[in-house]
């Protein structure tokens, strides 16, 4: 059962250019919490183009600051901006280098920008390196996640030996291949009617666990039948090594690491259906969380002392899309937020609420579209999380 409690709502970026931050998996706040990430643009519900650049900024007392520009960028993560490691004045993106993409690091204090070997996808929690990817390759296989406009030397590989997901030692400024895409198709081959073969293979969704040790990601490949797509999640060493298959059963979507060895994702298992589960990574055992209460998937993240799920929805049949908070104690859900979602907009741009934490748990801030442009929100959850 869910209960109803919606939240006030408060917008911190204004028309007529558009805001957003991006995925839910990143912090907006800096340590401050007085200082906001964001990505603005003059136009909303189309795909960008090369060339076209999206500003990057800081939001304070709810005035948007430019300090950058990029045009590496997607609706559904943006250039994955997020401040560096936790550094008050550093932040880090993806941004065009040429016929190539990297990534910069602007410190703030100084104006000076840093260019790294390859663009990044996520950080380490200890901000020793990053994880990479083909982001032209994602761009053509999942628009809307990708970047449109670089050379892609294996545009045409299937599943190519010396491509995949890279670490980068941000330190050195120095990337090596630690997973292939070959690799994942020779040790974990699918002799179903969608098998591998003949089709192309991609990386997607990468995250540290909270200890820097080891890292999670979806391992895709394009369906023969309808053009879809099936999906097995890995959970690996940094360097690449033990190599776990954590789902194989052909669906995982968002998930969030809660724990060194734990991962809550949404996903099909034989056990239940679709639900949110709660996967020990290496072990085998799994758990199931909020089972038959919420529609349906969601980009789920937990509250820093682990006591709330935050997590949202897909449009429902009236349009709109909801906003949670899940009780894992009590096992009860609240809906805290309704908001119109336009259904004109084409999928790759769609616009997900990607709800992220603040710091100190005492607020949510989502994108949205309910009030005709592209903006950031925020709600105060305090009554629920400081209680």
């Amino acid at each position: 059962m869910i209960l109803q409690h919606h939240l006030s709502v408060e917008r911190i970026t204004d028309g007529p250019k558009h805001h957003f931050f991006g995925y839910f998996d990143k912090f907006p706040w800096d340590k401050s919490g007085k200082r906001i990430l964001a990505q603005e643009t003059a136009f909303t519900a189309r795909q960008p183009v090369p060339g076209e650049k999206a500003v990057i900024g800081i939001i304070e007392n709810k005035v948007f600051t430019p300090v950058a520009e990029t045009d590496s960028w997607c609706w559904q993560q943006g250039c994955m901006l997020q401040w560096l490691n936790d550094a008050d004045n550093k932040i880090i993106y993806n941004d065009r280098e040429g016929d190539y993409f990297a990534a910069r690091i602007l410190d703030l204090s100084t104006g000076k920008t840093e260019t790294l070997c390859r663009p990044i996808y996520c950080l380490s929690p200890d901000g020793r390196r990053a994880l990479s990817l083909n982001f032209a390759r994602l761009d053509r296989e999942r628009p809307g996640y990708g970047y449109p406009g670089a050379v892609d030397p294996n545009k045409d590989k299937d599943h190519p030996d010396d491509e995949g997901i890279w670490l980068v030692d941000l330190k050195k400024n120095k990337a090596e291949l630690v997973v292939s895409y070959d690799r994942l198709v020779r040790e974990f081959p699918y002799e179903g009617e969608n098998n591998m073969n003949g089709v192309k293979s991609w990386v997607n969704h990468i995250l540290f666990s909270p200890d820097s040790r080891r890292f999670a990601f979806f391992h895709r490949w394009r369906c023969h039948t309808n053009g879809g797509w099936l999906t097995h999640m890995f959970t690996a060493n940094i360097d690449g090594t033990d190599l776990y298959p954590l789902n194989l059963q052909n669906f995982s979507s968002h998930y969030t690491w809660f724990a060194p060895g734990r991962i809550i994702n949404y996903s099909n298992r034989d056990i239940a259906g679709h639900q949110y589960y709660d996967y020990t990574d290496r072990t085998g055992k799994i758990d199931i969380v909020g089972r038959d209460v919420f529609p349906g998937d969601g980009h789920c993240s937990y509250s820093s002392n682990g006591k709330w799920m935050l997590t949202d929805s897909y449009p429902q049949p009236d349009s709109t899309r909801r906003l949670y908070l899940y009780d894992l104690a009590g096992k009860q859900a609240y809906e805290i937020g309704s908001f119109y979602s336009d259904p004109a907009y084409p999928p790759p741009t769609r616009c997900d609420l990607h709800p992220n934490w603040s710091r100190d748990d005492r607020f949510v801030c989502i994108d949205s579209i309910h009030e005709g442009s592209r903006q950031m929100y925020l709600l105060d959850v305090s009554g629920f999380t400081k209680s």
